[in-house]
């Protein structure tokens, strides 16, 4: 069993035709919008939490009876 050059590059060619649908896929505006929101949500959670523990204010609470 040989393999030929036409055998190579047709194989070649349909691996490379896999790589620039999902690379398409992959660009598309929604998936770049979710990561986008993604990330905004994560950079308010910290900013958040870092100012909770400024300020953090301390409750004591005493039970009567």
């Amino acid at each position: 069993m040989t393999v030929s050059r036409d055998d190579l590059e047709a194989k070649l060619r349909e691996i490379q035709q896999v790589v620039d649908e999902t690379a398409e896929g992959a660009k598309s505006p929604g998936v770049l919008a979710a990561v986008g929101v993604v990330g905004l949500i994560f950079i308010v959670y910290l900013m958040g939490r870092r100012r909770g523990r400024q300020g953090s204010a301390r409750v004591e609470v005493y039970r009567v009876g």
